[in-house]
């Protein structure tokens, strides 16, 4: 007899991706005989923050496309009310509340609307996630958490409900920082990084039937994630990954970067092929092409019986003819691409990636050369940065002939190299709470003032299409004006008609059965 885990995932509508690890922890928890529910606020009006896939498209990031063609929508009912109906229902003997950063704010509103019933039963709250990691003091703060999980949550997860479940103290759990009458009182070591080889098939029964579908190339597939790796071996210092790394050495004296083992993915694909009717496959993975030659051509072999599309995000330092070839021979149909600057002193000083330009545009012609898509992801507004060094960043996209281009914020996340020198330089405030889905950036630089970063982001994709005797007119729609917005929306459906491409035909036939259903 297991206990009841309500794990509550604050999120926003266009954040559409399931949470992998929501999914892993509910398999991990079921097989030890747990009941296990998710209250999900992406389809809710929550009222925080905007919509992030929407928000592509109206920077001209993405190909247009609307959720509401699959009958995708905003709920009609109070994500509140939900919340407390779930509660009172489902009964539950813990709380686990997941969260990122720019998340953490919602999550704490809906604890505090069950803050009647956690208290009155008093149900233990435990904080997991990316920003409970790196920022304990900060979430173990809040009176509604009893529990804080630094580090991995499978192993610290199963302990503490098999304690919770046997009505025993659960004060030295590993991973968790433990509370009593508010006050920490305990901070357990970090156990050796998990075993990603012994996890179970992540559990999609978790989530309702429209949390399986996103956006790719304009059009509305049944996509779930795949792990293939954990960690990164790179340290780019935007991300969390240094610090990931620097943690679990520090703590553990284990490495963090583990790859999963091939005829386990095989299996896990092969599930979602013949019983859960996946039409598109992401997979889970910082670099995915960090493989050697052996694990390259196991995944080729394995995944040409699996024939449905997918992408991977990677460095264009990993790409070659021949993986390029042989990847599109199975099914890959679009890779997104780590660029992140176009200045290479800049991008080397600052963000450690050391590839030159130069090798960035060759390896980048590579991908259509076997009908594969790719998109490039950079971003601005990082500390020390101009919105002089910003054109250098359009002046490189402009060499890539990609299929989207997309253009984001720099945030300040704790966790990351680039959060501690934002803070040396008076760039943001040590107690900040920063957030990716606001369209202004949190920084103030008296050298890249707010308002010329989301001129930037604003028109970004019209300075890389359109030709350079156009430049004065975008300049001029830059403007948050009566005059700028015209003529940005002007620029805006020229640039849909003439640049944007069509919605991607199915390149493998995997829609049929979603639309026949329909």
């Amino acid at each position: 007899m297991g206990i009841n885990i309500l794990f509550i995932y604050p999120n926003t509508f266009g954040m559409n991706m399931i949470p992998q690890a929501m999914a892993l922890f509910s398999s991990i928890l079921r097989k030890e005989g747990h009941k296990v529910e998710i209250f999900d606020s992406t389809y809710y009006a929550v009222d925080y923050g905007l919509d992030s896939d929407g928000s592509q498209m109206e920077k001209l990031a993405v190909v247009p496309f609307s959720m509401e063609d699959r009958g995708i929508r905003i709920k009609d009912t109070s994500w509140a009310g939900d919340l407390r109906k779930q509660v009172e229902r489902f009964k539950p003997n813990l709380i686990a509340l997941s969260t990122t950063e720019d998340m953490w704010e919602l999550g704490v509103k809906f604890l505090n609307e069950i803050k009647d019933y956690k208290i009155k039963n008093k149900i233990p709250v435990i904080a997991g996630g990316v920003f409970p990691t790196f920022a304990p003091q900060i979430v173990s703060k809040e009176e509604l958490v009893d529990l804080v999980c630094v580090g991995e949550g499978e192993n610290a997860l199963v302990d503490l409900c098999k304690k919770i479940q046997n009505k025993q103290d659960y004060s030295n759990v590993t991973n968790l920082w433990v509370k009593k009458d508010g006050k920490i009182i305990k901070k357990n070591s970090i156990s050796r990084p998990v075993d990603i080889n012994k996890n179970p098939i992540i559990d999609i029964s978790l989530f309702e039937e429209n949390r399986l579908f996103r956006p790719m190339g304009g059009k509305i597939y049944k996509m779930f994630p795949v792990e293939t790796n954990r960690g990164c071996p790179y340290s780019c210092t935007f991300c969390n990954s240094p610090d990931q790394v620097a943690l679990y050495k520090r703590e553990s004296n284990g490495g963090y970067f583990r790859k999963k083992r091939m005829d386990l993915i095989s299996k896990e694909l092969k599930h979602f092929k013949q019983d859960l009717g996946v039409e598109y496959h992401y997979f889970w993975a910082d670099t995915f092409l960090v493989m050697n030659k052996r694990e390259f051509e196991e995944f080729c072999d394995m995944y040409s019986e699996i024939k449905i599309p997918f992408w991977f995000q990677t460095r264009p330092e990993t790409i070659t003819e021949y993986n390029m070839k042989k990847l599109a021979e199975v099914g890959l149909d679009r890779i997104s691409f780590g660029v992140e600057h176009g200045n290479e002193k800049f991008r080397k000083e600052v963000l450690d990636r050391r590839w030159s330009n130069e090798k960035i545009i060759k390896k980048l012609k590579i991908p259509h050369k076997y009908g594969i898509k790719f998109s490039v992801n950079n971003i601005t507004g990082f500390p020390k940065e101009t919105k002089k060094l910003a054109f250098d960043t359009i002046e490189l996209n402009r060499h890539f002939d990609a299929d989207n281009t997309n253009i984001h914020t720099f945030v300040p996340f704790h966790g990351t190299p680039l959060r501690k020198l934002s803070e040396e330089l008076g760039y943001i405030k040590p107690e900040t709470i920063t957030k990716c889905i606001v369209a202004d950036t949190q920084m103030i630089m008296a050298q890249y003032l707010p308002h010329e970063i989301k001129e930037i982001t604003k028109c970004f994709n019209l300075y890389i299409k359109f030709p350079r005797n156009r430049w004065k007119e975008i300049e001029r729609a830059e403007k948050n004006d009566e005059e700028g917005n015209k003529i940005f929306k002007n620029l805006s459906d020229e640039y849909l008609e003439t640049y944007m491409p069509a919605p991607n035909a199915d390149p493998h036939g995997g829609l049929e059965d979603f639309i026949e259903n329909e």
